[in-house]
């Protein structure tokens, strides 16, 4: 986040003595990725973050891969994965490729008993059902219906749901996940022309010091496996932080859409990117308003990326039979568009309600044996029109 914050206590220079009043130091730590050139955070703890007591035995969370390479549209039934007890447990990675991991979580309790932290990736949750707090070093973020979390490779963090029905789309991105240049001045301020700005971003808030000691579990991800490390203090032992590396939440309903005379390309969606995939929303919107307009999307040939689309609400008017978790997959090498009649139901209306998160991976995706047990078999074949739809 290009956005500066200083919360709690800090000195007044970098790298200069900073004593508790028990005349100890507080232990300075550089906090950020891309080493010492990308954004960061200074954080001042109670303790040295490095105090490890014991270790365990860590296990595989590799995705079981079903299908290597594909080169067929297909549509997976997300409300149908299972819910489960434990945050982690309830993840379930669907699509794989070297740059990132997609899938979906039906947590029914979050991580109360134990520490996350994901040493691989940045992690984006997209909060389809459910309300809580994520809990980090940095402070708290209130969560709810619709918001984007977006929590960068490193960060430790609790997360406490206040429901039993929670459902999560989840991206884990090996490169930092950042909001559009296109977006962004010089300066790093959000431009006029942005799609959403500064005020829109949920930031962490109500900085808790916990000086506690005794054993911690934290569950570490690396490379596939879960490392359980127990620390010897409370990780969340931090008096105060400045810097621009910290983790936020937005909502997509405060994505303010951009509209055209006629259709326009899906980039004007775009919400987040990273070196290696796009993240777009779309939100209810007044259509098109030239006189002759065709709002539903014309047939595009995806050549340059995948694209899934996930659904959350409303009537997506270029599909049909669209069910609230589904996630439609269109690789890279076919053409794609509206199912059948869509386009002509399109001609003339005035604006529509859905709600959608797309995902445009730039490499192909491996589907996994957790997607497959999901699949609608037969999708791929529903541009198939019958006699009294063909014109």
């Amino acid at each position: 986040m290009p956005i500066y914050q200083r919360q709690g206590k800090t000195p007044n220079k970098r790298h200069i003595v900073f004593r508790q009043s028990n005349g100890s130091l507080y232990h300075e730590e550089l906090f950020g990725t891309e080493g010492f050139s990308g954004i960061s955070s200074l954080v001042y703890h109670l303790n040295p973050p490095t105090m490890v007591k014991d270790h365990g035995k860590p296990y595989s969370v590799r995705p079981e891969i079903a299908v290597e390479d594909n080169l067929q549209a297909r549509s997976f039934l997300g409300f149908e994965v299972a819910p489960e007890n434990d945050y982690l447990k309830s993840r379930k990675v669907l699509f794989v490729n070297d740059a990132m991991q997609i899938g979906l979580a039906s947590p029914m309790k979050g991580t109360k008993d134990y520490f996350f932290k994901n040493a691989d990736a940045d992690e984006m949750l997209f909060v389809h059902r459910g309300s809580g707090i994520l809990k980090t070093m940095f402070g708290s973020i209130d969560f709810e219906y619709g918001d984007y979390l977006v929590i960068p490779r490193g960060i430790i963090y609790q997360i406490n749901f206040t429901t039993t029905d929670n459902k999560l789309l989840f991206i884990e991105s090996h490169a930092p996940i950042e909001t559009p240049a296109r977006y962004r001045n010089q300066y790093g301020q959000f431009m006029e022309n942005s799609p959403f700005c500064e005020r829109d971003f949920k930031l962490p808030h109500s900085l808790q010091t916990h000086d506690e000691r005794g054993e911690f579990l934290i569950n570490i991800k690396k490379r596939g496996l879960i490392y359980p490390y127990i620390y010897e203090t409370h990780p969340f032992d931090v008096v105060g932080f400045d810097g621009c590396f910290y983790p936020y939440g937005i909502s997509i309903f405060n994505f303010e859409p951009i509209t055209g005379r006629i259709h326009m390309p899906p980039p004007i969606h775009q919400q987040f990117q990273s070196s290696n995939f796009v993240v777009c929303s779309f939100v209810p919107r007044l259509y098109d308003y030239h006189p002759q307009a065709i709002p539903a999307p014309y047939h595009h040939s995806n050549m340059d990326s995948d694209e899934l689309l996930y659904y959350v609400d409303g009537d997506f008017m270029s599909r049909n039979n669209i069910r609230q978790g589904q996630i439609t997959l269109h690789p890279g090498g076919l053409s794609h568009g509206p199912h059948p009649g869509a386009i002509e139901r399109s001609i003339g209306k005035k604006e529509t309600n859905e709600l959608a998160v797309m995902i445009d991976p730039f490499s192909p995706v491996k589907i996994t044996k957790a997607a497959t047990e999901i699949e609608i078999e037969e999708y791929y074949q529903s541009w198939r029109m019958h006699e009294s739809e063909a014109i």
